[in-house]
């Protein structure tokens, strides 16, 4: 597959996955499924926004899905020159994706060990430590309110590590992809150009 095809697809797979990263992130603002009325109760990760910086990914996927489409013969006359630049633009917007993926998976297992702010039947604290309740379903009843505030969060929470890491391996692609792109071109690209340009000598030649 071609540089500028691979990118596409990584684009396409990137953009769904980057609304279902701030769908996750929203959801959580809602622990239990209820709204609170002291934002204080909510799980103090779910304020680091880890999903929806992981779903800055909508911008790099869209100049992923472009590089296909990108002119390869507009850079001062060099063929494939107008398409390595593109290639190369890509890894800074891949390793950008990189980092905002990789703070969400970070934030996402960091959530997960610590486990959900809750009331405990006197007051609001983090009652679990060092993913002890993940493996002991019984500690679970430390958490009074809100109703079924763990499960919740290790739901999303859990999605958002899945879907993140993911997305880090997308980008870490791209990057591979976007060096093989800077380095030797796009095979479409020298095809394309190659051909226009027989098609359009032979075409004067013979007029």
């Amino acid at each position: 597959m071609c540089s500028g095809g691979c990118a596409k697809c990584l684009g396409i797979t990137l953009i769904p996955l980057a609304v279902l990263c701030t769908l996750a992130n929203i959801l959580l603002f809602f622990p239990g499924g209820e709204v609170v009325s002291n934002n204080e109760h909510i799980t103090d990760e779910v304020w680091y926004f880890g999903g929806m910086l992981g779903s800055g990914m909508i911008f790099p996927a869209l100049v992923f899905l472009g590089l296909k489409n990108n002119d390869c013969c507009g850079c001062c006359g060099n063929e494939s020159c107008g398409k390595r630049f593109a290639m190369f633009t890509s890894i800074i917007f891949a390793a950008v994706g990189l980092l905002g993926a990789g703070y969400c998976f970070v934030v996402s297992a960091v959530a997960l060990n610590r486990g959900p702010k809750c009331n405990n039947g006197s007051n609001w604290n983090y009652p679990f430590e060092n993913g002890n309740y993940l493996s002991n379903d019984t500690m679970w009843a430390l958490c009074k309110s809100p109703e079924h505030i763990i499960p919740w969060n290790l739901t999303l929470f859990s999605l958002l590590l899945i879907m993140s890491g993911i997305q880090v391996v997308l980008c870490a692609i791209q990057v591979v992809n976007g060096l093989i792109g800077t380095i030797c071109g796009d095979c479409t690209c020298c095809g394309c150009c190659g051909v226009s340009k027989f098609v359009n000598y032979n075409t004067l030649h013979n007029q």
